[in-house]
């Protein structure tokens, strides 16, 4: 199954709680960060919705 690398790009401050939460749920805590999750429905969800402070890419 096919992986993604999640890399916080952006800070959480100024973002709605939903979204910092979503972002701690994936594993990240400041950019910089870097996670690597398998490619599942619920993971592209949550990756969608924080969209605008991830980089996504995937990885084998």
């Amino acid at each position: 199954m096919a992986r993604l690398k999640v890399k916080q790009v952006k800070s959480e401050i100024g973002e709605k709680q939903p979204q910092r939460d979503t972002l701690r749920t994936l594993g990240l805590k400041r950019i910089g960060d870097i996670v690597v999750k398998e490619d599942r429905p619920e993971i592209r969800g949550m990756v969608r919705a924080v969209r605008h402070l991830v980089t996504v890419e995937e990885v084998d």
